[in-house]
């Protein structure tokens, strides 16, 4: 009888012991704890955008947004060992967030009405304006231009439907990503790239397109960018708009735009104030 009581006891110990063990396995493999520790966060950003998100042959990262998003992460708690970086394209980044793919979305992602019924935004970190890129030699000065000529954009993005709206009889064509855009222009399988200017002057900068194209000045369009969330994580918006007050008040933010973008001599807006969005 008193073994029979003993074992039942040991059994008991050992149980709590496999579900505390397990339950601490499981903590250390989040990405949406507050803090680092020894977790990992998973970030959303693009793969194919110089000066913004770019992800090099050898694996590593480069671009303002991927400086953005380690900054906050430091501030948040982690180390640059502890995240991982995801690509999210324009199409499938609200999925990205409602389905906990990452923690957040620092991916060239303007801030609108229509988005923000799906997601969250912290920010806006950044102010661009939507532009046009066309070879060197082009004719094509302004938006109605394009009335009869072929422009390419990227599935999911609001810039081709501002386009539209200006030279109705354009005829679009929509990649899945702005990579293949740019080999078009440069093909002359199509006349004009449209999207923000510091995407575009990105890939103007680039060596094997420099001195090709031209961005044409238009700011077409104000684009606020912001950290995308998932819809309801208040608590996330709130860490993340005290890093990116911090980012702008300690100089970081300035350093790293100049080390992105002033190759191509893009002439960037000042810092926007967080909370505020420029109509």
């Amino acid at each position: 009888m008193k073994l029979r009581k003993v074992t039942a006891a040991s059994a008991a110990v050992l149980a709590l012991a496999v579900a505390a063990t397990a339950c601490g396995s499981n903590n250390s493999n989040s990405s949406s704890s507050s803090g680092g520790g020894g977790g990992k966060i998973k970030i959303g950003i693009k793969y194919d955008q110089p000066g913004l998100g770019l992800k090099q042959p050898n694996g590593t990262f480069s671009g303002f947004d991927v400086d953005v998003a380690t900054y906050v992460a430091g501030k948040l708690g982690y180390k640059p060992s502890q995240i991982e970086f995801v690509e999210t394209k324009s199409a499938d980044r609200e999925n990205a967030l409602s389905r906990g793919d990452v923690k957040f979305i620092v991916a060239s992602y303007s801030i609108t009405d229509e988005r923000k019924q799906k997601v969250d935004f912290a920010g806006p970190y950044f102010l661009a304006h939507q532009d046009l890129l066309v070879k060197k030699d082009s004719k094509i000065a302004k938006g109605t231009d394009l009335n009869g000529q072929k422009l390419c954009s990227v599935t999911g993005s609001t810039s081709a439907q501002k386009i539209v709206k200006i030279a109705p009889k354009v005829n679009l064509k929509e990649n899945s990503g702005y990579s293949e855009c740019v080999a078009s222009l440069q093909s002359g399988a199509v006349d004009a790239l449209t999207t923000d200017d510091s995407i575009l002057a990105g890939y103007a900068s680039q060596s094997q397109y420099k001195g090709q194209f031209k961005l044409l000045g238009l700011k077409l369009s104000n684009e606020n960018y912001g950290i995308g969330v998932k819809k309801g994580d208040t608590a996330t918006v709130n860490k993340i708009n005290d890093a990116l007050k911090a980012m702008v008040s300690d100089g970081t933010w300035k350093k790293d735009v100049e080390k992105n973008f002033g190759p191509a001599n893009y002439k960037y807006e000042p810092a926007p104030k967080i909370g505020v969005i420029v109509k």
